[in-house]
């Protein structure tokens, strides 16, 4: 499954970067891509932990920029 995200409080490119990377490294994550430029996020993961892996993004998204949320 693949789908976009809004970002919101995304306030710095590098943040952005690390972001991307350590939601990469989650297991099932297909790909995964952050725009600063747009504020967003396109996930791409396995169906079946979709869900999970969402969540795990965001606790990733926490540790760099505290008050960025993965509009769902």
């Amino acid at each position: 499954m693949r789908k976009a995200f809004k970002l919101q409080d995304l306030d710095c490119a590098n943040c952005a970067a690390k972001m991307e990377n350590a939601i990469k490294n989650i297991e099932g994550v297909k790909s995964a891509s952050i725009s600063f430029m747009t504020q967003k996020l396109v996930l791409e993961a396995d169906d079946d932990r979709f869900e999970a892996v969402l969540d795990e993004a965001q606790h990733a998204c926490k540790k760099f920029e505290p008050d960025c949320v993965i509009l769902r």
